[in-house]
């Protein structure tokens, strides 16, 4: 009898391994394994946020008295209104040493927008034009180095038009006319050919 008793426990033993087997152990050796979590990626560079283009920009010679080519890195921008933004932005921004900046500090780009015919039109904040120190000589370096930048860097900019606080003005300090857009002119750049590498 107790022969019996041993073997009846040792089959349950045996019955109750073969259940946990086949309900624990086997399921767990063909389940595929807990996928691991995405790793955690930092933010998206900005489209074009390292990419650069070389572009020519015109700064005020020692001297006063000329624009002197200076070829710079710029940010590349997407399309042509975007590339001419962002020229626009270096160009009105500080002088490499030892040239002095053509456009009076605190001047900004308001707005930029080129027609179908090429025809750029800038729109700078007020300080382009009550801060400009006056003098035809200034205000015509003024205007060429904005008019120059965009349409030297820009084959499909062919003219600029120079506007004021988003209004059209005669002039930025009473002498070169800004009523129609102006197209390129290399008379007032020392050695227009041959840019200053910076």
């Amino acid at each position: 009898m107790r022969r019996y008793l041993i073997a009846g426990l040792a089959i349950a033993l045996v019955a109750a391994v073969v259940v946990w087997l086949l309900v624990v152990a086997v399921p767990r050796w063909y389940a595929e394994p807990p996928a691991e979590p995405p790793a955690e990626a930092g933010p998206a560079p900005e489209p074009g946020e390292t990419r650069k283009i070389h572009a020519t920009l015109y700064f005020v010679s020692p001297g006063g008295l000329r624009l002197v080519a200076v070829e710079r890195e710029v940010p590349y921008g997407e399309g042509l209104a975007e590339q001419a933004r962002r020229i626009v932005e270096a160009q009105i921004g500080d002088a490499p040493a030892p040239y002095a900046a053509p456009f009076p500090a605190g001047t900004s780009m308001r707005a930029l927008f080129v027609t179908d015919r090429g025809d750029a039109f800038v729109d700078l904040s007020r300080e382009a034009s009550s801060r400009h120190p006056g003098g035809s000589l200034a205000e015509t370096l003024t205007v060429y180095a904005l008019v120059n930048a965009l349409t030297v860097n820009l084959p499909a900019v062919s003219a600029v038009q120079i506007l004021v606080d988003g209004q059209e003005v005669d002039t930025l300090a009473g002498h070169i006319d800004l009523r129609q857009p102006l197209p390129r002119n290399l008379r007032w750049v020392e050695n227009p050919d041959a840019p200053v590498q910076q």
